[in-house]
């Protein structure tokens, strides 16, 4: 069996934090850790990967993996693991790593444990923690079968520097022109100066309560001055104040920073979901009875019109 394997989230060469961490966690135990990159042009994140814990890099480099597509990244798995055998496959819990870690699953006929917290991998058998009931609750699902499956959520785990020898394996490619069926007419991307959601250290969301662009523009020229993320409840994206890609929530996105900041978010459970496991949370509502201020650790019952810019001018000193 070749141990446990680590898919790389990368996009143009650009490796997500959450590769890192699921790399620096699995280098603890003691099978052998491989990192698996599909791409074009991308042999050479292999030192790279190496530098968190990859023993072993296989690399799938083509055109045909230039781009994300389903059935064209599970074929070339799917012959790798029959060629290979590994104990595990480790995916991040991103919407590229749920879709084909879910498509894997089914072609395997293999369990699935899916956005897990933690993980205890064994020859054969895989003992997950996951959050459930909008994160009100853990439970440890057992995945068994070969290889063991699981979905990692981001930010769960620490980045280590624990190096691996990062030997390049290069595998033959199995995916086909047959295998495509989804086909990328045009990628437009979100510009932003900003940290990436998902990963940052410092977010601050504005929800409801921010009444309009006017109240979203202070929530964001407070996270400009923190060096933060811009997030948002699902009311302030369904209102249009927001992209679809910031909302934070049991349907949006799951983020784990060091501080978190609700402003004008009432908290509902479906909002808790996404943001309740932050390390430290502070919140600036009107509603003394917000169920945000059940899970956050410093609360502001007043109008953020007003607390925020006061806050800013003390940051500015």
């Amino acid at each position: 069996m070749a141990g446990t394997w680590v898919f790389v989230e990368q996009k143009d060469g650009n490796i997500r934090k959450v590769t890192y961490e699921m790399l620096s966690e699995c280098k603890k135990g003691s099978d052998e850790v491989a990192a698996v990159v599909f791409g074009q042009g991308v042999e050479g994140l292999a030192g790279e990967l190496a530098k968190y814990g990859a023993d072993k890099v296989y690399v799938a480099d083509d055109a045909i993996f230039a781009n994300y597509n389903t059935g064209a990244f599970v074929a070339q798995i799917v012959a790798m693991i029959n060629e290979f055998s590994p104990n595990a496959v480790l995916f991040a819990h991103s919407f590229n790593g749920r879709d084909m870690a879910s498509r894997l699953a089914q072609k395997l006929d293999t369990g699935l444990a899916t956005d897990a917290v933690a993980a205890e991998i064994s020859a054969g058998k895989g003992l997950f923690t996951r959050a459930i009931y909008a994160g009100k609750a853990l439970a440890k699902v057992e995945v068994a079968g070969s290889p063991v499956l699981a979905t990692i959520r981001p930010g769960v785990w620490e980045v280590g520097s624990t190096a691996g020898a990062g030997a390049v394996v290069k595998a033959a490619v199995a995916a086909t022109a047959a295998d495509v069926y989804q086909i990328m007419k045009e990628f437009k991307p979100t510009v932003s100066a900003r940290p990436d959601l998902a990963e940052a250290a410092v977010v601050v969301s504005g929800g409801r309560g921010c009444k309009g662009p006017d109240g979203i523009k202070l929530v964001e020229q407070l996270a400009d001055m923190l060096g933060a993320a811009v997030g948002g409840s699902r009311a302030s994206i369904d209102s249009g104040w927001l992209g679809h890609e910031l909302q934070v929530g049991q349907t949006g996105k799951v983020v784990l920073p060091n501080l978190y900041i609700a402003c004008g978010i009432s908290g509902a459970i479906q909002h808790l979901a996404g943001m309740s496991s932050s390390k430290f949370i502070a919140a600036i509502n009107t509603d003394t009875e917000a169920p945000i201020f059940g899970v956050s650790d410093f609360g502001v019952v007043a109008d953020l019109f007003k607390v925020i810019p006061l806050l800013m001018t003390e940051l500015k000193k």
